[in-house]
């Protein structure tokens, strides 16, 4: 590690510890020539998939813009910012365990409406309202009802898997 102030090469670590729940180290360093001390910090950079559009655009994965959309759908909804963190966090985490390098803009939306759904059906509907980009009424229910029925059903398998027997 080349010293801040110097530039020189030889610098040692003083002092090691793990900071935002052990996901980054944080390192006290010394330089070895000029004997002044700065801070490093050592992360893993995740590489999440690229995100196929409709139209077959591709773009970086972009955790800001699932969450501004998120914020949107919660407007005077009780949800937490810390909440809404967590869930792309989760969502973050399923691509991960895809392994793979482009995902399609469905995949993704559909993981974020399930997990919506699970902390706030109404901010789910209203998610699901500009997602889908419907253009009646009619549809959009009938969509809407297919899709409720899906998460509802697999509420029930999961609640059924975990009840003792």
């Amino acid at each position: 590690m080349n010293c801040p102030h110097c530039q020189a090469f030889e610098t040692k670590v003083i002092e090691t510890r793990l900071v935002q729940q052990g996901k980054v180290t944080r390192r006290r360093r010394e330089c070895e020539v000029c004997e002044r001390r700065f801070t490093t910090y050592e992360s893993i950079i995740v590489q999440l998939p690229a995100i196929i559009k409709r139209d077959g655009r591709r773009e970086p994965f972009n955790r800001e813009k699932i969450i501004k959309g998120l914020v949107k759908a919660c407007e005077k909804r009780n949800v937490s910012m810390t909440s809404l963190d967590e869930l792309v966090s989760r969502v973050e985490k399923s691509l991960l365990e895809l392994f793979k390098k482009e995902v399609s803009a469905e995949i993704l939306g559909n993981l974020v409406m399930e997990e919506l759904y699970k902390l706030d059906s109404v901010s789910y509907v209203r998610f699901a309202s500009f997602y889908w980009n419907f253009g009646d009424v009619e549809s959009f229910i009938s969509e809407l009802v297919k899709h409720t029925k899906h998460q509802t059903n697999t509420n029930e398998s999961i609640n059924e898997q975990q009840r003792p027997h």
